[in-house]
C-alpha cells in the first residue's frame, strides 16, 4: 500500500474551521475504490497543525492525485494554509494496520 503522513500548517483565523473546509474532500477521498483510510488528527501541541493520515492500494496513487476533487483541492486549500504542507510518502508491503506487539493488551 501506498502510506501518506502530511502536516498541514493552517492559518490561525481557519484553523477551527478546517475539518468543514476541507469536508468535501475528505469524504470524496474516502469513497475512492482504492482509498484504505484517509484519518485527520489535530495537533496537541499546535492547535493550527492538522496531520492527515492516508492509505491507497499500490495501484490507486495516481487515480486519487488525478481525481477532480484532488484538483480542487489543489485549488481552494492553499489560501487557508500558512505554509506548503509537508509529506512522507512510502510504499509498504501490507494492507492494513498492524498491532504494535510492545503495547500488547491481553485480556
Amino acid at each position: 500500500m501506498i502510506f501518506i503522513t502530511v502536516k498541514f500548517r493552517v492559518l490561525p483565523e481557519h484553523a477551527d474551521a478546517w475539518p468543514s473546509i476541507t469536508a468535501d474532500f475528505t469524504a470524496a477521498t474516502r469513497r475512492e475504490p482504492g482509498c484504505l483510510w484517509f484519518d485527520w488528527s489535530r495537533s496537541l501541541d499546535d492547535p493550527n497543525e492538522y496531520v492527515l493520515v492516508e492509505a491507497f492500494r499500490d495501484d490507486a496513487g495516481a487515480a486519487h492525485v488525478g481525481s477532480e476533487h484532488f484538483k480542487e483541492a489543489q485549488r481552494t486549500l492553499p489560501r487557508y494554509l500558512a505554509e506548503t504542507p509537508r509529506i512522507v510518502n512510502v510504499t509498504v508491503p501490507q494492507d492494513d494496520w498492524s498491532e504494535l506487539g510492545e503495547l500488547a493488551v491481553d485480556r
